[in-house]
């Protein structure tokens, strides 16, 4: 099974709780996008190495790696490998003495980790055609730069009403709107809605 290459795009706070977030994955020249909700706890451990802020002491995903280095191991990279009932699974796939062990784990640890070990995010065609988020009308630049590229919105639905009875292509306007706002928490749950019809 081909792996598609992902690269962290953004992280954004969620606009109804403010302890969850969002992490945007985006495919490696091309125009899809992966949102992943994720808890505060995992989205600061995120942003900490993204940003490559200096902490006084180790937090859990450092010790972890602190933890491999004295041990000699090295991640090699990490895969998203199954999405079952809107829960992504992934993988850890770790090298020790020339043998190859894969752990499984949490998808926010996951790339908190891969972070750290500045290794490579991968997943499976299957996985992008089911959550995965396509903006419409990027050109190779746009996509390659991981900007997004606003395009002609649709009328959609009134606020208020339920994404269920909405139609396939209120949901579609619906979804590019969210994505144009950025509001990727609103434009998961609407994938997810596309998905289970």
């Amino acid at each position: 099974m081909n792996k598609i290459k992902l690269e962290i795009v953004g992280l954004t706070q969620s606009k109804m709780q403010a302890t969850s977030y969002a992490i945007v994955l985006g495919e490696v020249g091309a125009n899809r996008r992966l949102p992943i909700m994720i808890g505060g706890f995992e989205a600061q451990a995120i942003a900490v190495a993204v940003e490559n802020v200096p902490a006084g002491r180790p937090l859990t995903h450092d010790l972890m790696k602190n933890f491999c280095n004295e041990f000699g191991i090295e991640l090699q990279e990490v895969v998203i490998s199954e999405l079952s009932e809107g829960i992504f699974y992934s993988r850890l796939i770790c090298v020790k003495d020339g043998d190859i062990v894969e752990i499984d784990s949490r998808t926010s640890d996951a790339i908190a980790l891969a972070v750290r070990f500045n290794c490579p995010i991968f997943t499976y065609e299957s996985i992008m055609d089911t959550a995965g988020i396509v903006l419409e009308g990027a050109s190779p630049a746009e996509q390659a730069s991981g900007e997004e590229v606003p395009s002609q919105g649709g009328r959609g639905i009134a606020k208020g009403d339920s994404y269920a009875t909405a139609s396939k292509e209120d949901l579609e306007n619906l979804l590019q709107e969210a994505i144009e706002k950025e509001d990727y928490e609103k434009a998961a749950k609407i994938r997810d809605e596309i998905a289970n019809r």
